[in-house]
């Protein structure tokens, strides 16, 4: 995988860092054609949009452009523009016809969208959650809406936020005051400044955030804002504004040096091996970094990716938008959904002996859907299977805060990897990610995220980097909470007391909640759930009587969307069918979250719906 054979070849194909020569026939300047915004190698990218006309050096290795034969008059004999082609000769003349379209007469449709976007599916967000909106909107309509519940649960994904977590102070740190009582609309106001008579209501009346102390920097060196925020918050604050300049400018397009660097320091202090600021990438969230390592992974459609069944759905999702093979690996759900190594194997021999060209292996852990936390013997395991089938692998670490059981720490595979020594630790390439949504941050709509490189050949890391910067760089609220999650408040700061007290009091609420419907699954009929030692979710296997197969055949549906359109439609809760997953065939399951508050009502009323099913479908 060090080759720059192995990579794709549309991304090695575009333009990146280089210069071509081009001679202009006018005296006057030749405006450039290239974006000017773009930045390629490592400089800063130029704000000159004129050049000189004798011999001249774009700053963009630019495509020769090729027309059909109806357009040879007006080009060169390569079939490309010659340098004294007049542009505009190609509107000369006028059309003189209007082609009548119908209204149905539509360029994009099914037959011609890309087929890699059609075979795309995302059940997180598929027709059970897209019921469930419309189930909301009906609630939401009036008093009279004839549904059996007062209430959505949207138990589908994990959205911290959106089931009542709290944010983090420190992040959204909050003056005195009710913020509720603001009289003004948000659409109507404009902020007063530092020094208007009103400042000092709007700062007691508005919650005002870190994040937002960098969006409306006067605020921080405002006479009143010493008596309104720690003294922590606002040296934070001035020190981010230092570094980032305005929040509304491009970043560098691997993210804000500074921050990375204080990624870095936080990854050598959880692992104690060093990392590099410049194997960092900040993303917009962990699924942006992903579907770029992808994207420059897969060259073809004969390549493959071993990816864990159950799985997120991500990886399938993604690995089809690029047209290759997603490669399954099963989980065992009777260990406590460990691997089985000598499946991998078997499966990696059996898609090589189909034709597949296996490139990497993607490791959830803790585990999404699942729950699970590998253990250390499992991981060194998966690091001499990419090592010997020379496999990339990819890390998916976003839960990593999210850890239940103390007998099973979370363990990086940077650290695993490092700790087996010579010759995995210098030759597994391996690439890590990690995320502002997900923990006791679960800033989900932020987009904030990273991944690390490691042992990657430097021409592959020029690929990555060309692929960041045609998307020029991550929002920068997502990068000031990467940089919030990475480098929290420190013991003797004035807010470190209110963090450590607000992350392990949601911590231990997540696990009380997944204690609750973790018991409360186990005493169904039919069903049988492990534990969640990290993560977000439980996935209970469900039994389902031969009468609901039947019936979810007669409706079109998977037996297990069956079981989970039909709870949806009794009781408001929204969950994911295992089969938007993966699962061994014929096992049912479903994934929910236990970020839901109320989850004693919730574990009853689903209680109440499991036993009417199987009453209604039992033989």
């Amino acid at each position: 995988m060090r080759s720059a054979s192995c990579l794709n070849p549309l991304v090695r194909l575009s333009p990146r860092s280089g210069f071509v020569s081009t001679t202009t026939t006018s005296s006057s300047s030749v405006r450039s054609v290239a974006p000017s915004h773009l930045q390629l190698g490592a400089r800063r990218y130029s704000r000159r949009s004129t050049w000189s006309s004798s011999s001249t050096s774009l700053p963009l290795q630019l495509p020769r452009l090729r027309f059909p034969s109806s357009a040879s008059s007006h080009l060169g004999n390569s079939g490309s523009f010659s340098s004294s082609t007049s542009f505009r000769s190609f509107s000369s003349t006028p059309f003189t016809t209007m082609v009548k379209r119908e209204p149905s007469d539509r360029v994009l449709t099914r037959s011609s969208i890309n087929p890699a976007v059609l075979k795309a599916e995302y059940a997180v967000r598929g027709k059970i959650p897209l019921r469930a909106e419309e189930l909301r909107e009906q609630l939401e309509s009036g008093d009279d809406h004839k549904l059996p519940f007062d209430q959505v649960v949207s138990c589908n994904i994990g959205n911290p936020q959106q089931l009542d977590q709290k944010p983090l102070t420190y992040l959204r740190q909050r003056p005195g005051g009710d913020s509720s009582r603001s009289t003004i609309a948000p659409s109507a106001y404009r902020a007063p400044t530092a020094t208007d008579p009103s400042f000092s209501d709007f700062s007691q009346t508005h919650s005002t955030t870190l994040a937002a102390l960098t969006e409306y920097p006067i605020l921080i060196d405002s006479p009143e804002a010493s008596a309104l925020f720690p003294k922590d918050v606002l040296a934070r604050a001035k020190k981010l504004v230092e570094e980032v300049g305005s929040v509304g400018a491009y970043s560098h397009s691997m993210g804000v040096p500074a921050i990375r660097k204080r990624i870095a320091k936080f990854i050598e202090e959880r692992d104690g091996y060093p990392s590099s600021p410049d194997k960092i990438y900040i993303t917009a969230g962990a699924s942006g970094g992903v579907s770029n390592l992808l994207q420059v992974l897969v060259a073809s459609a004969e390549d493959g990716v071993l990816i864990p069944i159950p799985q997120y759905p991500l990886y399938t999702a993604a690995l089809a938008l690029n047209s290759a093979r997603a490669v399954p690996y099963y989980l065992d759900e009777s260990n406590a959904w460990s691997l089985d190594m000598d499946d991998v194997r078997n499966n990696v021999q059996k898609a090589r002996e189909d034709g597949t060209v296996l490139k990497a292996m993607v490791v959830i852990n803790p585990g999404n859907p699942t729950g699970n936390c590998l253990s250390r013997e499992n991981m060194n395991d998966i690091l001499k299977v990419c090592y010997e089938e020379k496999l990339v692998l990819m890390a998916d670490e976003v839960y990593q805060d999210n850890i239940y059981h103390k007998n099973r720490p979370f363990i990086s595979f940077k650290k695993a990897l490092k700790d087996l020594g010579a010759p995995y630790s210098d030759n597994v390439e391996l690439v890590s990610f990690h995320s502002i949504s997900k923990g006791q941050t679960g800033e989900c709509g932020r987009r904030g995220g990273y991944f690390e490189l490691c042992n990657f050949a430097p021409e592959a890391e020029e690929e990555i980097y060309k692929l960041a910067s045609i998307q020029l760089c991550p929002s920068l609220g997502g990068q000031i909470g990467v940089d919030v999650l990475v480098c929290p408040p420190k013991e003797g700061e004035a807010s470190y007391a209110q963090w450590i007290e607000e992350r392990e009091g949601i911590a231990k609420t997540l696990k009380e909640r997944s204690e609750i419907l973790h018991k409360a699954f186990n005493e169904l009929e039919g069903v049988e759930c492990n534990d969640a030692e990290g993560a977000l979710y439980l996935f209970p296997t469900v039994h389902l009587p031969p009468k609901a197969i039947e019936a979810a055949k007669k409706a079109n549906l998977a037996p297990d969307a069956f079981y989970c359109l039909e709870l949806l439609q009794a009781t408001g809760i929204c969950v994911v069918p295992g089969s938007g997953f993966g699962q061994k065939e014929g096992t049912f399951h479903f994934r929910t979250t236990f970020l839901a508050p109320g989850t004693d009502k919730f574990a009853k009323r689903l209680q109440q719906f499991h036993e009417g099913f199987m009453k209604q479908y039992r033989d």
